[in-house]
């Protein structure tokens, strides 16, 4: 029975043979460009699997390669504990996107994989390099994947970038999770994660819809939802204040609201009631909150509390009513302050949020 450690001596073989793999390809890409030039995607992963095949003669690896190719992951194996995954470019160059970060297709047991790369553009070549030594970088089709980078130097890969080893992140739960934290940490005001939903079972939309197509039940919905995630809506200053809840509607919902001023505020004034029974005269979208007040109340409370500290950029506290009232009072000015205090917490006292 084969067995296999990290550095065992059937590794090391595994290695030398993915070497000589190089060398055949190499050599016979030398005699035959034109040939190699014009193979597509899976006809270049049965060349690599012939490749090995002849390699692997006189080895512990004779008779155990196998071309798997389809949705798996990866396309070759090497005695059940190896793979080889093989991709191409038609350029001139060492860059192309690779697989999955979610790693769902992964067949069991494979223990290490070396990525064949094909360059088939200029003078054909090729090269095999451990998996997780030539994923550079994170790009994002309808899923989050690999970029890879052939001639990547050590030390920057994607994993240490993000401080978690390449085994550690494949295997976690929800291995999209630590890569959107990285790429949240390095975003600019008015930046967002188009394709990092807001929790482990978000999903992003696939299609994108026009606020005014909505129905007026999912515009009170996604109203209270806004007032809640982003307090700055309320009382902040300026057409910027919009400018979070416009990124979330789009980027977590597929909602573009390209008037999000009309939308929030509504425009105008009302006056609304305080405890001492005294009127203030305060911005109409006060009145929106007190007319979406239950979903408002459900919204506070049943989101997760790390997605709600993600929104808020503070720990969540217990009493979320008063915690929100304190954010919404900070974006106000001079008297202000004090009003809105009044209003909301008399708001509030009302419907049981306090």
């Amino acid at each position: 029975m084969i067995v296999a450690g990290y550095d065992s001596p059937l590794l090391r073989e595994f290695r030398q043979l993915m070497v000589n793999v190089d060398k055949l390809l190499n050599a016979d890409a030398k005699i035959h460009p034109e040939y190699y030039a014009g193979r597509n995607a899976y006809d270049l992963e049965k060349d690599v699997c012939d490749a090995a095949i002849e390699c692997s003669k006189k080895t512990e690896f004779e008779g155990t390669i196998e071309l798997i190719s389809g949705a798996s992951f990866p396309d070759i194996i090497a005695a059940k504990l190896y793979g080889i995954e093989v991709k191409s470019t038609q350029k001139d160059h060492w860059t192309s996107i690779g697989s999955s970060i979610l790693e769902s297709t992964r067949i069991s047991g494979i223990e290490r994989i070396y990525l064949t790369f094909g360059k088939l553009g200029g003078d054909v070549s090729f090269m095999s390099r451990p998996y997780e030594e030539c994923l550079c970088d994170i790009a994002v089709t309808h899923y989050p994947r690999y970029k890879i980078d052939m001639k990547l130097n050590s030390g920057q890969t994607i994993f240490d970038k993000i401080g978690i080893p390449y085994d550690d992140l494949r295997t976690m739960e929800n291995p999209v999770a630590p890569v959107a934290e990285y790429y949240k940490k390095g975003l600019k005001p008015g930046e967002s994660l188009w394709w990092a939903g807001d929790g482990i079972e978000a999903a992003v939309p696939v299609t994108v819809r026009l606020w005014s197509t909505l129905s007026p039940e999912e515009k009170d919905i996604l109203e209270a939802c806004s007032y809640v995630f982003f307090p700055e809506t309320i009382t902040g200053k300026g057409n910027q204040k919009y400018s979070r809840a416009v990124l979330w509607l789009a980027t977590q919902k597929g909602i573009i609201n390209p008037n999000a001023r009309d939308s929030y505020s509504a425009g105008g004034r009302v006056n609304m009631l305080t405890n001492s029974g005294e009127l203030h005269n305060m911005p109409a979208i006060f009145h929106k909150i007190e007319e979406h007040i239950e979903a408002f109340k459900n919204i506070l409370y049943n989101t997760p509390s790390l997605q709600l500290q993600e929104y808020w950029h503070e720990s969540i506290k217990s009493n979320r009513g008063a915690q929100w009232i304190d954010l919404v009072t900070k974006y106000a000015e001079g008297d202000n302050k004090t009003k809105t205090r009044e209003v909301l917490t008399y708001l509030f006292y009302r419907n049981n949020i306090l």
